[in-house]
């Protein structure tokens, strides 16, 4: 055992919880958009150790820092042509291990993303790849040969538009991209890949990362046999979250992803973190046909992954009553012992706030009221959660005028699909303050929205019921409720538009009750005779003899002796 590995182990046994992960609350840090330390306009390791204590006043128990790897960019990071270096643009490796001496000696746990579904065109391994077909590398990557006319192996799409085939002149064969044609995907058939991949976690674990963010996990193998997928009909919808436009959604997704040899290999992931006590990984599930389904099969049992986030609060239909409580009861079914990582938003999707924007009264008191309503939703469900920088802050999802988008995804398919740009926009940090705050640069690498600049981090500061002072109570309150952090759940029978569930440990019993509505409801608790109000100061509710009256998107904490 190495000295490094020595240290961790000492280290991790003082901890109380090796399994923090199970309620945690997450905060994902996009390096680009969340501080400039240097000028450049963009974002950098060094801004997020400048920025640390805002974090840490959140009251979050993780963060979670996209790719700051070195890469061409093409995919902001995302296409990684060296795993174990830090892209100039975002500083240099001591920048980083600054940044994660100074998360743990502020309490908190640092995960890190790890893209290992494909690579940058660029990396070595894929340069080697293509040379021939004949090198150490050839079975690397996924190849294929033509079809008698020359066209590609199947109909399979690439996420961001056209074929997932692209042809190398040099090799004479088609290789596989589920994402860019910069982005190749590597062969987890093979398992030289699989102890290369392991070696690179190895190398962050041994530095103190306490976990990784695991990218696309279920786009790991595909269908070897190549079947073409079924055209989806129009009877059949489309998954959670997915854009209505999206062309890589006509299709089923039934053979290039999501296929149950990745299964097995998550084992090997899990092994090799279970020699790192109090280390975590959390599963991103994406474009899935059933979302809930299959994340909950990554976390089954404790030789998969420890936690798995998906899109099943990312489509853009109505929070009623219904819709949660079949979410919330297909989780509870599925996921059994595993963890869901509850999600409202990522990097990846339309912010949170514009969500939901268009289904409620057009008023500013309603839309601050179904904010706070739903913070303290997140936080009371029962697993981890993630909160993307800026919700916190209320953002809206910022419109992007072509001549400045940058998102591949966005540029292709526009105008039918405007991309992710506008969830990527920097933080506003000042409202008076020179692009808001965040870079003293001419301008920043993405505008920043004149509408954000009144949810900036300094007004909210001051108004003590902003949305992200009731972040920062909600999250120091959840701490100190055994129920929220290790509680059973149990779903209420409550009537439109009221949402209700138990949280129940051996220490505490929560009743919690979500007005999703822009109209007060009563509930009635004559079942309830020895409940209280639990000590949240945050939401009020009246109270008649039996029954209580929560306001338009209410919330109601109770406890039952």
């Amino acid at each position: 055992m190495t000295t490094r590995e020595t240290t961790r182990e000492t280290t991790q046994e003082t901890q109380p919880d090796r399994e923090w992960w199970r309620s945690a609350t997450i905060y994902q840090v996009y390096p680009r958009s969340f501080f400039d330390s240097n000028g450049d306009g963009i974002g950098d390791l060094q801004g997020i150790v400048n920025q640390l204590d805002y974090i840490a006043d959140l009251g979050v128990d993780a963060v979670w820092v996209s790719p700051f790897f070195k890469s061409p960019m093409k995919d902001f990071g995302y296409d990684i042509s060296d795993y174990r270096a830090v892209d100039p643009i975002f500083g240099t490796m001591d920048d980083f291990k600054t940044l994660l001496d100074k998360a743990h000696q502020k309490g908190l746990k640092v995960l890190i993303d790890q893209v290992w579904n494909h690579t940058s065109n660029r990396h070595p391994w894929f340069l080697e790849s293509r040379s021939s077909r004949d090198n150490p590398k050839a079975d690397w990557y996924v190849w294929a040969d033509a079809k008698a006319d020359g066209s590609p192996p199947n109909n399979w799409l690439a996420t961001f538009g056209g074929s997932a085939w692209t042809w190398d002149e040099q090799r004479q064969q088609y290789y596989l991209h589920n994402f860019l044609a910069e982005q190749p995907d590597l062969n987890w058939y093979n398992p030289e890949v699989i102890n290369a991949i392991l070696d690179v976690a190895q190398f962050w674990l041994d530095m103190g990362v306490d976990g990784f963010r695991l990218d696309v996990v279920n786009f790991f193998t595909h269908d070897r046999r190549l079947r073409d997928n079924p055209i989806r009909p129009e009877s059949v919808p489309r998954p959670a979250g997915a854009d209505a436009n999206d062309p890589f959604f006509n299709q089923i997704n039934l053979y290039n992803f999501c296929q149950p040899e990745t299964l097995d290999l998550l084992e090997k992931i899990r092994t090799l973190t279970d020699l790192y006590p109090g280390t975590t990984t959390l599963a991103e599930i994406s474009s899935a046909e059933d979302t809930i389904a299959t994340s909950s099969e990554y976390v089954q049992g404790d030789k998969r992954l420890h936690m798995a986030y998906n899109s099943s609060l990312m489509t853009p239909e109505p929070l009623d009553r219904q819709r949660l409580y079949e979410i919330v009861s297909s989780v509870e079914e599925r996921f059994g012992d595993g963890v869901i990582c509850w999600t409202g938003g990522t990097h990846d999707f339309p912010r949170l706030k514009s969500r939901w924007m268009k289904f409620l009264i057009d008023d500013a008191f309603s839309h601050e009221a179904f904010d706070h309503m739903f913070a303290a939703l997140l936080l009371s469900l029962r697993g981890s959660c993630c909160i993307y920088q800026g919700d916190e802050l209320g953002l809206t999802q910022a419109k992007i005028p072509y001549e400045k988008m940058q998102d591949p995804f966005g540029l292709a398919g526009y105008p039918k699909i405007m991309g992710r740009d506008g969830s990527r926009t920097p933080m506003p940090w000042e409202k008076e303050g020179v692009n808001a705050g965040f870079t003293t640069a001419k301008e920043p690498w993405l505008p920043i929205p004149d509408e954000h600049l009144e949810q900036a981090v300094d007004v909210q500061e001051r108004h003590a019921n902003s949305l992200l002072n009731k972040y920062r109570r909600l999250l120091r309150w959840r701490k100190q409720q055994p129920a929220l952090l290790k509680g059973k759940l149990h779903l209420l029978d409550t009537p439109e538009p009221l949402f209700g569930i138990e949280r129940q440990c051996e220490q505490q019993h929560l009743l919690c009750l979500f007005n999703l509505s822009p109209q007060a409801v009563h509930f009635d608790v004559s079942a309830y005779p020895n409940l209280v109000e639990a000590q949240e100061s945050d939401f009020h509710v009246r109270q008649y003899d039996e029954t209580i009256e929560l306001p338009a998107y209410g919330v109601f904490f109770g406890k039952l002796k």
